[in-house]
């Protein structure tokens, strides 16, 4: 769980002490943001003036390790010159020192830190969720997005995506804000289109009563680290079907931001002729529904994804 920015103010250091221990308590492990300040940023968000120091970084996250937090997202980094992109390493080597795992957002594209340090996750470095919560017109656009991230920015390394949501509307209450454009089922696919080692969930309390049962238990069940991923059909900007496979498990995810609605005869060769699985998809209207359905003698399936919606093949 990524507990926010201001939790220094609003939460405070001893009551963040007792709630991490709580967490554990639940098998909850605990993420803190960070603000990555230093004369470049002037963001009012807090907590400041930890990571761009070493003396103030080691001691903070010797007291982090101390307390049990698991990991950090540190946000607001301050271009692409030397100094940044030394700090981004020196973050991650005294983090790892510490045991704790890292997440970069505001940030530059990854330059190979997956394979240089073992507690690097992802970075953002691109137009992430958070953004449909500020403007209508990024949740006009969600499924545009949603085509080309699987065939540019997250080839390149993992993508801190930020939330999928199974609110209707971007605020507290799911009546007011701006307008989610985009189906259930497609939050379902986002969450495997989108490749990044912890994957979040935008959860409102309101969802666990007015969101459907199978994306929740979905969304419980989705794997978060992969060992294969096969390309199935798409065109970036118009369409992106993908399978992913963990262990045994395959999961094909597909959207569509295409007037039209995308129809096709699936191949899916990990598959046998006359096996069942379960299809999650949209009818006309965006109103998903989960059923399961045979793969035919051709191990094939027939699929239709409405502009803004989804597939789900498990």
């Amino acid at each position: 769980m990524l507990i926010d920015a201001l939790w220094d103010t609003q939460i405070g250091r001893d009551r963040m002490e007792k709630l991490v221990k709580y967490a554990a308590s639940k098998n909850v492990g605990i993420f803190l943001w960070y603000n990555s300040n230093g004369y470049w940023n002037h963001a009012p968000q807090g907590p400041f003036a930890v990571m761009h120091r070493s003396v103030t970084r080691k001691s903070e996250f010797q007291w982090l390790k101390k307390i049990g937090v698991r990991g950090m997202k540190i946000d607001f980094f301050g271009g692409d010159k030397q100094q940044q992109m030394q700090l981004y390493e020196d973050i991650l080597s005294d983090a790892n020192d510490n045991g704790l795992i890292v997440i970069f957002h505001g940030c530059t594209l990854p330059r190979g830190w997956e394979r240089m340090y073992p507690n690097f996750l992802a970075s953002e470095a691109v137009r992430a969720s958070e953004n449909l919560h500020f403007s209508q017109g990024e949740c006009d656009s969600e499924a545009l997005y949603a085509t080309m991230h699987p065939f540019c920015r997250n080839t390149v390394a993992s993508m801190d995506w930020g939330g999928s949501t199974l609110n209707k509307y971007y605020g507290a209450n799911n009546d007011r804000g701006s307008q989610r454009r985009t189906s259930d089922v497609f939050a379902c696919a986002a969450a495997v289109l989108f490749q990044a080692p912890v994957q979040h969930f935008a959860m409102a309390p309101n969802n666990l009563t007015d969101a459907p049962a199978w994306a929740i238990d979905f969304m419980k069940r989705v794997p978060t680290l992969w060992d294969e991923v096969r390309y199935i059909a798409g065109e970036p900007g118009k369409y992106a079907i993908l399978a992913r496979r963990s262990a045994d498990r395959w999961i094909i995810c597909g959207v569509n931001a295409q007037e039209q609605p995308v129809q096709q005869i699936l191949t899916l060769d990990m598959f046998k002729a006359g096996d069942m699985v379960k299809l999650y998809a949209d009818n006309e209207k965006l109103e998903g529904s989960v059923k399961d359905t045979k793969i035919n003698k051709k191990q094939q399936v027939k699929v239709t994804i409405p502009k803004n919606g989804g597939i789900v093949i498990e």
